[in-house]
């Protein structure tokens, strides 16, 4: 159940990633962590920590309280 909520709100997140050429991987949920992995453009983007903050972890915990933390892979 919470890897499917999760998966809902990175479908959400991936529209924008994917207007700039990258997409987003749900790895594992961990102790109320989220692991991902940032692909395509996003991957190799000097952004890229401002994105997970900012767009990711801020929308996944907003939607999911539960979550404590999203790490990138």
């Amino acid at each position: 159940m919470l890897r499917e909520d999760i998966e809902k709100v990175l479908d959400r997140v991936r529209i924008s990633l994917k207007s700039e050429g990258g997409d987003i991987e749900l790895l594992d949920v961990r102790d109320g962590v989220v692991y991902v992995k940032l692909t395509g453009a996003c991957g190799t983007c000097p952004m890229s920590k401002l994105t997970m903050k900012n767009l990711v972890e801020s929308s996944i915990k907003k939607e999911i309280p539960d979550i404590k933390a999203v790490q990138a892979v």
